[in-house]
């Protein structure tokens, strides 16, 4: 969660900590970037008696910007008992929960804020839809993701949303079936079948990919993203020439990035021509230094072309690059 948001979310409740001028330097502390000073102070003023209002929702905010998460979730739910309307203690107690793996425990606390409040914060209401993903509450998570997009929340749109949405949890079964869904309502759906392709793809399945992305290309044709994919299956597929006609479009609408250009230098080093690839290879690496593929595939393209001291460079280069990667 970004300081930003907490910073809102504190000053929604401002005018009514303004009597609290002890409580409000605690909060002023915080939001200069003190956040020691500002929870022991804090922790101080928590032994008055009476407790001051709003107390263990501002350690619960300071503590889980220091992401000590089962600390600040002990302190938003004191807050909670100590007012059960705080709407921003319920919020962040489902989103710490969230963050803590326990999504299942989280759902009541964001549907209470969602509830008191619709709206009101995008973050929270993202993390609930995750939420319910995580627990295969699927249609919740659809309706609640159509919520914040204002889709209606079993149309086509919805159901894509969802897929995708789906798709960074890495629930593929369930967003293949989600996005199936969005083509039955609508065929002609644009990215229903860019994110099938996709699938396709994770699963080394490039004829079904092939099959879904051509269809996406007839839908939305000056989608580069499209292209890129496509040129992926096809250069699995060891359909060189085909890969290099649809990566030529990529490159053309997304001149920016790097991943058609890789492509095409694998597609070309498939073609056995080193010097179109290395072209291409050394324009992705100008565009992005510390791409380890790329220096791995122009090691290839320098040994192809005899330069062996060029290809043992760049294949040490690209072996130390992958080893910080994966540390």
């Amino acid at each position: 969660m970004h300081k930003v948001f907490l910073l809102c979310l504190l000053a929604m409740r401002g005018q009514q900590q303004a009597s609290a001028p002890s409580l409000d330097h605690v909060r002023q502390l915080w939001i200069q970037g003190r956040p020691n000073e500002a929870l022991a102070e804090a922790d101080t003023l928590r032994r008055q008696n009476p407790l001051p209002a709003g107390i263990d929702r501002l350690r619960g905010f300071i503590l889980y910007q220091q992401n000590k998460l089962s600390d600040a979730d002990a302190a938003f739910a004191e807050a909670i008992k100590q007012d059960p309307k705080d709407t921003e203690a319920m919020e962040m107690r489902g989103v710490t929960l969230f963050r803590m793996g326990r999504a299942a425990d989280a759902i009541p606390f964001l549907e209470a804020a969602r509830a008191s409040v619709p709206g009101a914060n995008i973050d929270p209401n993202y993390v609930l839809g995750v939420s319910y993903l995580q627990v295969h509450r699927y249609d919740d998570a659809r309706h609640t993701f159509a919520a914040q997009y204002g889709f209606a929340p079993d149309s086509a749109p919805a159901y894509l949303l969802t897929a995708r949405m789906a798709l960074h949890q890495e629930l593929v079964a369930a967003a293949e079936q989600s996005a199936q869904k969005a083509l039955q309502l609508d065929p002609r759906l644009p990215g229903a079948h860019l994110l099938l392709g996709e699938i396709a793809l994770a699963r080394a399945d490039s004829t079904h990919a092939i099959a879904e992305l051509e269809q996406e290309r007839a839908i939305n044709p000056l989608n580069g993203e499209v292209y890129d994919r496509l040129g992926d299956a096809y250069v699995r597929s060891e359909q060189y020439a085909k890969a290099q006609q649809a990566l030529n479009c990529a490159v053309l609408l997304e001149p920016n990035a790097t991943g058609p250009y890789i492509l095409l230098g694998k597609a070309l080093l498939g073609q056995q021509n080193p010097v179109m690839a290395g072209t291409y290879l050394e324009r992705a690496l100008q565009m992005d230094p510390g791409n380890y593929i790329a220096h791995s595939l122009l090691a290839q393209v320098y040994r192809a072309e005899g330069r062996k001291d060029d290809a043992a460079r760049e294949f040490q280069i690209a072996e130390k690059l992958q080893s910080g990667a994966q540390h």
